[in-house]
C-alpha cells in the first residue's frame, strides 16, 4: 500500500515514515500543501495522511481542493487542535478520519489500516484467497497453516493482489504501488519478485500457476478450485486470533502494537532523530524570549504573536512525537497563552517562566527513554494530575503508574513552574486544563536549592483557598503528628508519608476521584438529534463525575425522563417532530419536574433564538462547540446554584 503523507515537521516525517515503512507502506513524504497538490494529482496513492497546518496551501484547503477534482483517495487529517470546530472542519472539507498531535503511532497506523480496508473490496481484517491468508496487522503470511518467510517487497506485492484480487495489475502499476516516487526501478525488477514470490509459495504447497500472468497485460491471483468467498473459515484459522477490531474500538487494541514500537532499535532511532533535531528545536524556541520582550515594552504586533502560537504549535507536535510529556505540554501552553487575544504585558512574567522551563527542560532532554514512550499519548479525557515532584525518578515513577492506571499527569519540578502552569490555565480565551487533584511534596533536599517546607506550606493553603473543591495530597517529609496537623490546617485533603512507592500514590489519587465522584455523582439526560454528538458527550462529561443519558428520539422523552430522573436536563433547539422549546414547555408544566435545571446546547447563537429559550423556562443556553470542561462547569454551576435556593 502507498501513502502520501504531507507534513512540515521534519521530525515527525522521519518518525512516521520509519513506523509506516516498518509496517510494510510505501511512503511518499512532501512538506508543504502545494506539493501536496502536485503529488497527490499526479501519482496514484491508496491513503493520504495530511497535516492541517501546512506552508503553502493548509491541509483544509488542500482536501477541499482534491475533494472537488473528484479524487475519493481516503484522507487522514493530522491536527494539534483538539476541539469540535477544528474536527468539524476536517471532515466537512471531505477528510475521511482525524488524529490529534501527539498521537499514538499505533493508533494512527491501526486507523490507517482501518480506513483502507474500508476502501477496499475486501472488508474483513484478515484477507484470505484459497489457503493463502495474510494478516495486515501482524504482517504474517502462510500458505496451508505453512507460515511464509517474505521480503518487505513481496509481501507488498502480494498484499495488493489480494487487496483487489479480480484485478489484473500491470507492472507499471505494481512498480507505481511499491516503489516510492523518488525510486526508479526497471520493470525487470517487477518480473524478479514475481517469480521469487511463486516459488515461495510453490514451496509453501501452492499450485504452480498460484499468480497467473496475461501476457501483455500483468498478473493477477487465479481463482483456486471449488473456492467461494462463503467456504473461507477466517475465525478459526490461526491469524485470525490477531484480527484488528473495528475502528470503534482501536483505542482499546493498540497495546500489543504499541510494544513492538518500542523495542531497542526503535527507540535507538528516535535517539538518533533527537539528537538531529534537538538544535533545531532550541532555535525554534527563542522565539518566545523575543516575544516575552515585546510583550514587557508592550510593542508585540498581531503578526508576531501569530508567528509564535504556529511556532507552540509545532514544538507541541515535535516534542509529543518523541514522548516528551512534560515539554510537550509547556508547549502547550505557551500556544494557548499566545493565541489568546486578551494576552497583555501583565502575562509577560508567566509568558517567561514557562519559555524558561521549555527550553530547561529540552537542553535537559540527551536521550528518549522508555518510560517516556509508554506515557506520551495520554487521552484528552481521562482525569489529569498536577504533580510537584523534585525528585526525578520518582516524577518518573509516578507518570508511569499514572499511565497504568487511566490518568494523564503533569509533572512540575518546581513551585514556581506549578505556579506558572495553573496560571496559564486561568487566563481568559485559553482552553481550560485544569487538573482534577494535585499530589505535593513538601521540600527537596537542601542540596538542590528548591522551594522550602514553608513556601510548599504556604502555596497549599493558597490552593485551597482558590480552590477548595481540588483535592490535595501531600507527600510529607517526616509523619509526625505535628506535620500532619500543618497540613491538614492548611487543607490538605490526604497526607502520605516519604517512604510511601510512586505506585501506592497514584492508586491513593485513583481511589479518591472516585470516592469524590460517587459524592457527586449527577445525573444528566441530553436530548439531541445528532447522534455522533451524543456519542461523545459521555465521553467529555465522564471526568467530572457526570452520568450521562442521551437520547436521540424526541417521542420517548417522557418515558425516558421518568426512567432516568436526571438532575439536570440538556436540550437542542431544532429537532424533528418535536423542538426543544415544546419539551421545555412540558416539563415546565409539570408540578412534579417544575424546578429541573434545564440547559439548551444549540447551534443556534441569534438573540432571538436564546431569548425564546429564556421565555420557555431555560436556567441557560450554551452554543456548540463547546468543550467538556466548559459543558461540565455550566452543569455543575446550575445545579449548585439550584440547589442553593431549595435549601
Amino acid at each position: 500500500m502507498k501513502i502520501l503523507l504531507v507534513e512540515d515537521d521534519e521530525s515527525l516525517v522521519a518518525v512516521l515514515t520509519k513506523s509506516l515503512t516498518t509496517h510494510n507502506y510505501v511512503v511518499d513524504a512532501v512538506r508543504d500543501g502545494e506539493a501536496g497538490w502536485n503529488y497527490g494529482s499526479t501519482f496514484e496513492y491508496d491513503l493520504i495522511v495530511l497535516d492541517i497546518q501546512l506552508p503553502k496551501l493548509d491541509g483544509i484547503s488542500l482536501c477541499q481542493r482534491l475533494r472537488g477534482e473528484g479524487f475519493t483517495t481516503p484522507i487522514l487529517l493530522l491536527t494539534s487542535q483538539d476541539t469540535s470546530t477544528a474536527k468539524v472542519q476536517g471532515l466537512d472539507a471531505g477528510a475521511d478520519d482525524y488524529v490529534v498531535k501527539p498521537f499514538d503511532v499505533a493508533e494512527l497506523i491501526a486507523r490507517i489500516r482501518a480506513l483502507l480496508r474500508r476502501s477496499s473490496s475486501n472488508p474483513l481484517p484478515l484477507m484470505a484467497w484459497g489457503d493463502l491468508f495474510l494478516n495486515p496487522s501482524t504482517c504474517e503470511v502462510t500458505y496451508d497453516g505453512q507460515l511464509l518467510s517474505l521480503t518487505t517487497k513481496e509481501y507488498r506485492l502480494l498484499e495488493i493482489l489480494l487487496w483487489d484480487s479480480q484485478h489484473v495489475f500491470s507492472t507499471e502499476e505494481i512498480l507505481d504501488r511499491l516503489w516510492s516516487s523518488e525510486e526508479f526501478p526497471a520493470e525487470a525488477t517487477v518480473r524478479s519478485h514475481i517469480r521469487r514470490l511463486r516459488h515461495k509459495l510453490l514451496d509453501a504447497g501452492a499450485p504452480p500457476d498460484f499468480i497467473a500472468t496475461v501476457h501483455g497485460r500483468g498478473y493477477y491471483l487465479k481463482i483456486p478450485e471449488e473456492y467461494t468467498p462463503q467456504s473461507q473459515s477466517l475465525a478459526t484459522h490461526p491469524l485470525a486470533t490477531h484480527q484488528e477490531p473495528q475502528i470503534e474500538s482501536i483505542g482499546q487494541n493498540i497495546q500489543s502494537e504499541r510494544h513492538t514500537e518500542y523495542q531497542p532499535q526503535y527507540l535507538t532511532f528516535l535517539n538518533e532523530t533527537w539528537i538531529n533535531t534537538k538544535p533545531q528545536i532550541l532555535a525554534q524556541a527563542e522565539v518566545f524570549r523575543q516575544t516575552v520582550q515585546y510583550l514587557s515594552a508592550d510593542t508585540l504586533t498581531p503578526e508576531f504573536q501569530t508567528q509564535a502560537q504556529k511556532a507552540a504549535h509545532k514544538l507541541a507536535g515535535t516534542l509529543g512525537t518523541f514522548g516528551l510529556n512534560g515539554g510537550m505540554q509547556l508547549a502547550r501552553q505557551l500556544e494557548h497563552l499566545c493565541g489568546s487575544d486578551l494576552l497583555k504585558s501583565k502575562h509577560a512574567s508567566t509568558l517567561d517562566a514557562i519559555a524558561t522551563a521549555l527550553q530547561q527542560e529540552i537542553k535537559n532532554t540527551n536521550s528518549i527513554q522508555s518510560f517516556q514512550l509508554s506515557t506520551e499519548y495520554a487521552d484528552e479525557n481521562l482525569p489529569l494530575l498536577l504533580a510537584i515532584a523534585w525528585d526525578t525518578k520518582f516524577g518518573q515513577a509516578l507518570a508511569q503508574a499514572s499511565a497504568n492506571n487511566g490518568l494523564r499527569i503533569a509533572i512540575a519540578p518546581t513551585l514556581d513552574l506549578a505556579r506558572s502552569w495553573l496560571a496559564a490555565q486561568a487566563i481568559p480565551g485559553c482552553p481550560d486544563r485544569f487538573p482534577q487533584a494535585i499530589l505535593l511534596q513538601v521540600s527537596a533536599p537542601e542540596s538542590t536549592k528548591q522551594s522550602s517546607a514553608t513556601d510548599t506550606l504556604e502555596w497549599l493553603q493558597t490552593l485551597t483557598r482558590n480552590y477548595p473543591d481540588l483535592p490535595i495530597l501531600v507527600v510529607g517529609d517526616r509523619g509526625e503528628l505535628s506535620d500532619r496537623l500543618e497540613v491538614v490546617r492548611r487543607g490538605g485533603k490526604l497526607f502520605l508519608e516519604k517512604i510511601i512507592a510512586p505506585e501506592q500514590a497514584i492508586d491513593t489519587v485513583v481511589q479518591l476521584l472516585r470516592g469524590a465522584a460517587l459524592e457527586t455523582e449527577t445525573k444528566v439526560m441530553i436530548v439531541d438529534d445528532d447522534r455522533d454528538w451524543l456519542k461523545t458527550l459521555p465521553i467529555l462529561l465522564n471526568p467530572w463525575g457526570l452520568k450521562v443519558t442521551t437520547l436521540a428520539e424526541p417521542q420517548q422523552f417522557w418515558t425516558v425522563l421518568q426512567a432516568v430522573i436526571p438532575d439536570v436536563l440538556i436540550l437542542d433547539v431544532n429537532m424533528p417532530q418535536i423542538d426543544g422549546f415544546e419539551l421545555c414547555q412540558v416539563v415546565r408544566s409539570d408540578p412534579s419536574w417544575r424546578q429541573l435545571p434545564i440547559l439548551f446546547l444549540s447551534v443556534l447563537s441569534d438573540r432571538q433564538t436564546q431569548y425564546r429559550a429564556f421565555r420557555v423556562g431555560a436556567d441557560d443556553y450554551l452554543c456548540k462547540p463547546v468543550m467538556g470542561i466548559d459543558l461540565a462547569n455550566r452543569i455543575l454551576t446550575r445545579l449548585q446554584r439550584f440547589k442553593a435556593c431549595a435549601s
